[in-house]
């Protein structure tokens, strides 16, 4: 069992790497003095959050003359966000927050972050906006929470741009209308600072222009600084990857199925185990997605239907009704970011076919005939040692035992054994069928 939950393990930590393989974070010497680039591609998540914050850390310790914040999101969790917020407002080095390459957008959460830093750029072809509020499973919050969702962050995002200059009241109608502007608008509207084509001309234009740090107002001298970039370590790239809807819905059937096959065989052990492992990486990354819980639900409902037929003589209705389920709501389990069918109806055949061989093999083993025990012993055909008249010796079982007759029974000659009372077997002579 070890073995094979270390090499789970091992194989669930080559695919992480292969997807992101490790890179080192740069030494002190190559970093002093230069402008440390951090790179934030995809969905803010706590994931992205602890990486902003080590980055900002490594540019402080190193003593990086500024810190690039390469920026490219959809959006993300309002509480990573803040954080990120946070963290650049209370940097001791300068940050530049950076909406590039071309293409890119800095939306919902995105537009907080790009406000956040002590200059403000996009590259040409970008945009930014869209940043009203949503629950977790993208949908919109309804009610009285969402006036007070919606208050509290536009007077939060407005704060922020105000304290950094920029156009507050532009801010707020991002937040309250989700309205949306290219990077050419933006400028004009005083919600960025500069228009970059990439990072070296950003430093070229920020080079001379004057900000406020806690410390107080510096002037920045940012021409011709090296460009280093600060690389995620294994947490997150584990972290990263885990995060991705695809991987995501793998595991999260990896743990279904590991859980159900303890629960239909108790005492394995391993296959609880990695499922467990696996349920709770995918409840991680669950938090860090546009969930649609009707999908979620169907998913569980497939399980009860796969679980029920242990118990429940349908004819395979329950595991067909399971697979329709399980189909059905794994292609609507997320929203915006569906998992390619490529992928669902592989891990469907998979898994589905794996519930349903459980299934079969527990079923059958509930019906099966006694094996052992005194029940294991009727039906048997057993070799007459003894006559019996009416009480003789039978070999049975692998066994000798007493055996009783209603008629006599010679030596050699073979008997079935009908019942068992006490020691002594009751025993008629085999037909020809039964030998």
């Amino acid at each position: 069992m070890v073995r094979l939950l270390t090499v789970f393990c091992s194989l669930l930590t080559f695919v992480i790497l292969s997807v992101n393989p490790i890179s080192s974070t740069p030494s002190l010497a190559a970093t002093k003095g230069g402008a440390l680039i951090i790179e934030v591609e995809g969905a803010i998540s706590p994931a992205t959050a602890s990486y902003v914050t080590r980055g900002l850390a490594e540019a402080k310790t190193t003593g990086a003359a500024i810190a690039v914040i390469r920026l490219d999101t959809p959006g993300g969790l309002g509480s990573s966000m803040r954080t990120i917020v946070k963290e650049i407002l209370n940097s001791p080095v300068p940050v530049i927050v950076y909406v590039s390459p071309r293409g890119a957008g800095a939306a919902s959460a995105g537009v907080m972050i790009t406000v956040a830093g002590h200059l403000a750029a996009m590259a040409p072809g970008t945009n930014i906006g869209a940043a009203h509020p949503v629950s977790a499973g993208g949908k919109d919050i309804e009610g009285s929470m969402s006036e007070k969702v919606v208050n509290d962050m536009a007077s939060y995002g407005r704060g922020i741009a105000e304290d950094r200059g920029k156009n507050g009241q532009w801010v707020e109608r991002a937040i309250r209308e989700s309205v949306s502007i290219t990077a050419e608008e933006a400028l004009k509207l005083n919600v960025i600072d500069i228009i970059a084509k990439d990072t070296e001309e950003l430093l070229r234009l920020a080079d001379g222009k004057e900000v406020t740090l806690s410390s107080g107002k510096i002037t920045l001298k940012t021409k011709e600084l090296n460009l280093i970039y600060f690389k995620s370590d294994l947490r997150d790239q584990i972290l990263k990857t885990i995060s991705d809807p695809n991987i995501a819905y793998i595991l999260m059937m990896i743990g279904l199925a590991g859980l159900y096959f303890e629960l239909a065989h108790p005492g394995v052990i391993l296959p609880g185990v990695i499922g467990g492992i696996s349920l709770i990486l995918a409840f991680y990354s669950l938090q860090t997605l546009p969930v649609n819980y009707a999908g979620l639900l169907l998913i569980a409902l497939a399980i009860i239907f796969f679980i029920a037929e242990i118990k429940v003589a349908s004819y395979g209705m329950l595991s067909i009704g399971g697979l329709i389920s399980l189909i059905i709501g794994s292609i609507m389990l997320f929203e915006d970011m569906n998992v390619p069918l490529r992928i669902i109806l592989p891990t469907v055949i998979l898994v589905g076919g794996f519930f349903i061989i459980v299934a079969g093999l527990a079923f059958k083993a509930q019906r099966a005939r006694p094996m052992s025990g005194m029940e294991g012993l009727l039906g048997e055909v057993g070799v007459v040692r003894e006559p019996i008249d009416p009480e003789g010796l039978v070999f049975v079982h692998g066994e000798y035992w007493r055996a009783k007759a209603g008629e006599k029974i010679v030596e050699g000659e073979n008997v079935v054994v009908e019942g068992v009372h006490g020691l002594v077997l009751n025993v008629r002579r085999a037909n020809r069928h039964e030998l």
